[in-house]
């Protein structure tokens, strides 16, 4: 017999019966019985002996039941065990390497490419106020033009102004 009510607290209750009935079904097994065995037997020999019972101080094993809840059960067995904050805190503490965050302004010298090279401003930067070496974190860019540009009547040609890079801010480490 199928069940419809339009009410959703009954289509909840049928189907949480379900689920139970379906979650409980799957946790009793029925017996099978041996297969029949086709041929002759003869009518003296006898049947096998029954398989001897394990020794009382053995604990009995636990059947395994293939089931949705015992699947979820070894998934959650195999997270890892999850840590505290503060014992995240402590190992991003020990990644991280101490610096200091320097301002001023140097120049970036162009790289073979023709593109600037902010790296190597960056460590000047950071060597200029007594560190070893650093990152850049802000940079500037600024259009430097020749004094031809200003002749009133001259038309201006690719080569009279070109583009200067700056580290105006840098990340510093020892």
């Amino acid at each position: 017999m199928m069940v419809r009510s339009g009410k959703p607290a009954m289509r909840f209750g049928t189907l949480m019966s379900a689920v139970l009935l379906l979650v409980f079904a799957g946790r009793t097994a029925w017996p099978q019985a041996a297969p029949p065995v086709l041929g002759f037997q003869e009518q003296g020999t006898q049947a096998a002996p029954p398989p001897p019972t394990p020794a009382p101080s053995a604990p009995p094993a636990r059947e395994e039941n293939p089931g949705l809840i015992n699947e979820m059960g070894k998934l959650f067995d195999k997270l890892p065990a999850i840590k505290s904050p503060s014992e995240t805190m402590n190992d991003l503490s020990r990644l991280a390497k101490p610096s200091t965050m320097v301002s001023g302004r140097v120049a970036c010298p162009a790289s073979a490419n023709g593109a600037p090279d902010c790296k190597q401003a960056a460590d000047q930067l950071c060597q200029s106020k007594g560190y070893r070496e650093g990152k850049s974190l802000n940079a500037d860019s600024a259009e430097k033009c020749s004094a031809k540009v200003l002749i009133p009547g001259r038309q201006r040609k690719p080569d009279d102004c070109r583009t200067d890079t700056f580290v105006t801010s840098a990340l510093c480490q020892n």
